[in-house]
């Protein structure tokens, strides 16, 4: 069976380098044969977090929005891509507040030590993180990544790896960095072969 991959892209430009690098890899992951479901999250209609914690003992969030049908496609998914750009020195807002919501399987987790994903699939689960950035610093993406690593572990679909550029206010495109993109594009490819369903 195909595997599942849910692609999540946290930039609000749709035909920005974010969303070309972004659909590189959904196209490696699509002809490698997995089904990838793209998520526009800048889009999604939905709040923040505000910490009622009814999902310290249930099993869904008490608010319903766009957000609401993700708890469980990131139950059944097989593959996660993550594409962003660097903002503040971290993850843009409406992503991270995206990641947040993702308390319901902390809590499940690490609250009620009964995760949503069983080991086996755990152990098959992977994610792959697409992350450029503006300027040209050492520590560019340690912000984003203590944030995704985090995030991958709440929902266990541990980060596998990932494909960055910084300098992009120097590059302004990214189809003139051709390695970059060849390398969203396999690593996607890699995604779906790791992650595909033997059953």
């Amino acid at each position: 069976m195909p595997g599942k991959i849910i692609a999540l892209l946290g930039s609000p430009v749709r035909r920005g380098n974010t969303a070309y690098l972004f659909q590189k890899a959904v196209e490696g992951a699509e002809e490698e044969g997995c089904e990838v479901e793209k998520v526009m999250v800048p889009f999604l209609n939905f709040q923040p977090c505000m910490e009622i914690f009814h999902c310290m003992a249930h099993e869904d969030c008490q608010m319903q929005d766009d957000l609401t049908p993700y708890y469980q496609k990131f139950r059944e998914m097989d593959g996660l891509i993550i594409a962003t750009p660097i903002m503040t020195m971290g993850i843009p807002g409406k992503l991270k507040s995206f990641m947040d919501r993702f308390q319901v399987f902390y809590m499940a987790k690490y609250m009620r030590h009964h995760s949503f994903i069983s080991p086996e699939h755990r152990a098959r689960r992977k994610t792959l993180f697409i992350c450029i950035s503006g300027m040209d610093l050492p520590d560019n993406f340690d912000g984003a990544l203590q944030t995704t690593r985090a995030f991958c572990e709440i929902v266990d679909c541990p980060y596998w790896d990932g494909v960055f550029q910084r300098d992009m206010d120097h590059v302004r495109d990214i189809r003139t960095r051709p390695e970059v993109v060849e390398a969203a594009y396999e690593k996607g490819k890699e995604l779906c072969r790791l992650v595909r369903r033997e059953d």
